[in-house]
């Protein structure tokens, strides 16, 4: 049975509990276990109790077929305007920019909105990009990469509040109440979302990378931690190790959305993105970004490279520090599209 159908009482199974008495490994011992294929199936645990952190979610539900609701010529691209059914509760609008330099099967990503506020905005950002990010939509099409964009909940068309961020809350407060978790529902759509790019005709579905920027950076983290579907993880400016933002008195700093109940009782930063290796991931942040504390990055990133170094390649995991804040440099721009060439172009 695959993990889309199993309900939120199968995954709570999978305890510490459970793996301590299955004899794994404590989770600060990942260096510990025999060969790659024991690693392997210490995280598929792992990302079964992850998902279980989640909340109640609707992995039952059998989406119906998208709407298409318009077709746009871009510059070097034409976008299809859509409208997916990822969750059974809500219709979830959508970009699909597909590139005229098309090249069968392509290589597909999903590009994952920032929050900053701008609740009107949502996957719009893709084209219009924003202060901090150029827009991606003239890189991705000159590549002839797919790019599959969503509204996140409370985000562009899903704006139900006019004032954003009381919608948020309240979208929060309500789905705590009927055991769900804000976030969890995020991570659905965008996990759903992974379903409909791969089943794209256009797409090679062995070449799938995620790419955001701040709630788009942590958004994709997560999801190629959930979503083995993932083969390249791109996060910029949203690598934020829990405990050290907790030290700096910045909890402030990350919105209502970012908080997972129980999450630090069996997870931190670092134990998230292990379940990532040995998949290519390359996370750039700032070291004046309050958001992403350098000491948390480098916590992390000496937590990754050894786990790559054991059972991947080390090349193929970079956590660098920037002398920015919360932006993306020309220079971070030029290792992303370095880093999209190598593993989803020409991979």
């Amino acid at each position: 049975m695959s993990s889309s159908s199993l309900l939120r009482r199968d995954f709570l199974k999978q305890s510490t509990i459970a793996a301590a008495a299955a004899g794994l490994p404590a989770m600060t011992d990942t260096q510990a276990f025999k060969n790659k294929k024991e690693f392997t199936a210490y995280q598929q645990k792992r990302r079964r109790l992850l998902w279980g952190l989640l909340g109640d979610l609707p992995f039952n539900h059998r989406p119906k077929p998208p709407k298409l609701i318009k077709t746009e010529k871009g510059d070097g691209y034409t976008l299809e305007r859509l409208e997916l059914d990822l969750n059974g509760i809500e219709p979830v609008p959508a970009l699909l920019l597909i590139p005229d330099k098309l090249q069968k099967p392509a290589p597909g990503l999903l590009y994952i909105h920032w929050h900053g506020g701008t609740y009107p905005v949502g996957k719009e950002e893709l084209l219009t990009g924003q202060k901090v990010l150029p827009a991606y939509a003239p890189v991705v099409a000159e590549k002839g990469i797919v790019t599959l964009a969503i509204d996140s909940w409370c985000f562009g068309e899903r704006q139900h509040n006019p004032t954003g961020k009381t919608g948020e809350e309240d979208a929060f407060k309500q789905m705590l109440w009927r055991g769900q978790v804000l976030y969890g529902m995020m991570m659905f759509d965008e996990h759903r979302a992974v379903d409909y790019l791969v089943s794209r005709p256009e797409v090679d579905p062995n070449r799938i990378g995620a790419f955001g920027l701040s709630m788009g950076a942590t958004k994709a983290w997560w999801l190629a931690a959930l979503d083995p579907r993932v083969k390249l993880c791109i996060d910029l400016c949203c690598m934020t190790d829990f405990d050290e933002l907790m030290r700096i008195n910045n909890l402030k700093g990350h919105g209502i959305y970012y908080y997972v109940p129980s999450l630090l009782k069996h997870f931190s930063t670092a134990q998230i993105n292990e379940l990532i290796v040995p998949r290519p991931h390359l996370s750039l942040n700032g070291r004046k970004d309050l958001l992403t504390p350098p000491a948390g990055v480098e916590r992390v990133r000496d937590h990754l490279l050894p786990l790559y170094q054991k059972y991947g390649r080390t090349e193929d995991c970079r956590i660098d520090l920037f002398d920015c804040a919360h932006e993306e440099l020309p220079e971070m721009r030029r290792l992303v599209l370095g880093w999209m060439d190598r593993h989803l172009v020409n991979g």
